[in-house]
Parts: C-alpha cells; sequence; structure tokens
C-alpha cells in the first residue's frame, strides 16, 4: 500500500470511499439521500481541485493495487497559535482494521508538523463509536462537544485535539469589551474558517456555557451576522465563512 499525495485522476475512488465509509459510520443515523448529497458536493472535481493547488491543504490517499482504499483531508489554519484541522480521514469498510488509517493518520500528521503546527484537531459526530474510538486510541484528547445540524436534526460532534508543543495546552481564552459594553470572552482554540481569517467563538461566560457569536479574526468585528442556513458573514470588511463538513449551507 502507498500513501501519496491526492490528484484529480483520484476523484472516482475518493467518491466511492467517502461513500461506503459514511454509510457504515452514519447510516444508522443519516438518511442515503443526506450522505449522497454530501459526497456529491463535497467532492466535485473543482472542490477537489481547489484543495490540491492550495499550499494550506493536505490531502492524501491510500493507494493499493491502483486503487484507491482510504484517504485523509486536512487544512492548516492560523489562529492565535497555527493548528492542523483533519477534516475527514475515511477508510473503505472493507478495509478497516488493516492499518489503513493509522497510516494515513501518521502521514498526515508528518505533514502538517512540516507546517510548524502546534496541535491537530478531529472532529467526529459522537454516533460514530468507531472514529471516536480511533482518535482515542491515537492519543488524541477530547477536548469538546458542539451539537451540529444535518437534515433538521441535532446531532452531537466531539472535537479531539494531539498536542506538539506542551506549552499549547494552554486554553486560549481572552476577555474583551463588544462595542455596546457587554463583557465577553473569546475562545480563540475554537473557530471556524472564512475567507480573509477565522471567525472565532465567543461566549458571555468564561467557563464557555453560553455563547453570544463570533468575532472576526480578519478585523475584530463582533458584526458578524448569520442566517438559519449557517451562513456567517462581517458585516465590517465581508470575510465569509467557508462551509464544511456538515453545514447545512453547504448542503
Amino acid at each position: 500500500m502507498d500513501v501519496r499525495d491526492a490528484t484529480t485522476n483520484d476523484i472516482t475512488g475518493i467518491r466511492e470511499v467517502a461513500h461506503g465509509s459514511l454509510a457504515a459510520s452514519y447510516g444508522h443515523a443519516l438518511d442515503e439521500d443526506i450522505i449522497s448529497q454530501a459526497v456529491e458536493r463535497w467532492y466535485d472535481e473543482a472542490t477537489l481541485a481547489d484543495d490540491l493547488t492550495d499550499a494550506n491543504t493536505e490531502f492524501l490517499v491510500a493507494v493499493d493495487g491502483g486503487n484507491v482504499v482510504g484517504f485523509a483531508q486536512s487544512y492548516v489554519v492560523d489562529r492565535r497559535d497555527t493548528v492542523g484541522e483533519i477534516d475527514w480521514l475515511h477508510v473503505a469498510p472493507n478495509r478497516r482494521g488493516e492499518g489503513v488509517g493509522d497510516d494515513l493518520l501518521e502521514a498526515l500528521e508528518t505533514r502538517l508538523l512540516e507546517h510548524d503546527v502546534s496541535r491537530i484537531e478531529g472532529r467526529v459526530l459522537a454516533a460514530n463509536e468507531a472514529g471516536t474510538d480511533f482518535y482515542e486510541n491515537e492519543d488524541f484528547e477530547l477536548v469538546g462537544e458542539r451539537t451540529v445540524e444535518i437534515g433538521d436534526e441535532p446531532f452531537v460532534e466531539r472535537l479531539y485535539s494531539k498536542f506538539c508543543e506542551s506549552e499549547a495546552r494552554q486554553v486560549l481564552t481572552e476577555a474583551r469589551t463588544t462595542p455596546d459594553g457587554r463583557q465577553v470572552y473569546v475562545a480563540f482554540d475554537e473557530s471556524v474558517r472564512g475567507r480573509r481569517g477565522p471567525f472565532y467563538t465567543v461566549y458571555l461566560d468564561r467557563e464557555r456555557k453560553e455563547r453570544y457569536g463570533y468575532v472576526c479574526g480578519n478585523c475584530e468585528s463582533f458584526a458578524i451576522a448569520m442566517d438559519s442556513m449557517g451562513r456567517v458573514v462581517c458585516n465590517d470588511c465581508d470575510n465569509r465563512r467557508k462551509a464544511t463538513r456538515w453545514d447545512a449551507a453547504y448542503l
């Protein structure tokens, strides 16, 4: 088996692995049409081509006998520190248990460390027990949870982190005051990608129990608009959220 950079020639294999893996991991919780729609949009040729030319994207495939049997997709994101976000790591259902995921993750971590990331993050729905077990067995730590809506149904998504430097274990929470005088707390270790910079999650309490919204990482504005579909835009600099994973705006 060979682990290498993905190319546009791998798109058919990537889509087959993605569909099979998602169906095996989430078929008990998600409708088939949601899974099929996600694969069609996430892994069309144009989207994959954009990722392959992005210097801050690492997209690896595991190939055996000329066939794609797994892939890993990640992004390097500059927050207060540099973070490697694993968007997806999929293995064909009939190849699970053979170490394909281990080999992909090892190669991906090596690539991300070359970007000088301070930690590596992975997200997985709690409904995917095999996925949560995988991260825990790979020495990732469960550091948080959030609720996401998929097909109008709520699901718990877990965030796992592996810290590359001891000082990166510090939780980056900063107190700020909004223009209307409200005391809020910015979580610099929680963000979503934007076209001009990340959007950091903002809470009303240091314990992160009550959400306030977002602050723009590009211009530091709290004037953030978000619609019912999950689309996020900064009203001051027009920074816009990049839809990823289970975003309703993407599906």
